[in-house]
């Protein structure tokens, strides 16, 4: 049970470090940058984010519950650390450095870092690797919106 809550934390924190950068944006640069018709409401954010960040965790769970010694579960989670610190530089550069361009180069590096992640944990542990599904769904979403916005800025 330990390793569920430090699991669900780890994940939960890295959404905590980007919704600094991304809240002080939201109200000022991000309300005036030209969006798609299709961008969500600003409001659906967090709620996907916390539901995708508590997935993330329970999938790390089923890869780490395997023990740190199973031939795989290192480097699976090496790869999912690496998803996850893009995951937390995505909201820096586009949010905090106000950067669409940035972010563009940054979410596409994390897209195919989840798609690393989770052809390893699918080695481990099949329902870690599909409980990443939603996961590569909204981010292949929000590739989508940042290509968006690249090509209207």
């Amino acid at each position: 049970m330990l390793k569920l809550v430090i699991s669900i934390l780890i994940c939960q924190c890295a959404g905590i470090i980007g919704s600094f950068f991304t809240t002080r944006s939201i109200p000022t640069w991000y309300a005036f940058i030209n969006k798609p018709t299709f961008t969500p409401p600003n409001w659906i954010f967090a709620p996907a984010w916390t539901s995708l960040f508590t997935l993330m965790g329970i999938a790390v769970f089923f890869v780490w519950r395997k023990g740190i010694h199973t031939f795989g579960v290192k480097r699976a989670l090496s790869i999912f650390l690496l998803q996850l610190g893009l995951n937390i530089l995505w909201p820096i550069v586009f949010f905090g450095g106000r950067s669409i361009q940035g972010g563009l180069v940054v979410i596409v590096l994390l897209w195919l870092a989840i798609i690393w992640t989770i052809k390893s944990f699918f080695a481990l542990s099949k329902l870690a690797a599909a409980l990443l599904i939603p996961y590569i769904a909204w981010v292949s979403f929000a590739l989508i919106l940042n290509v968006a916005f690249f090509l209207n800025s």
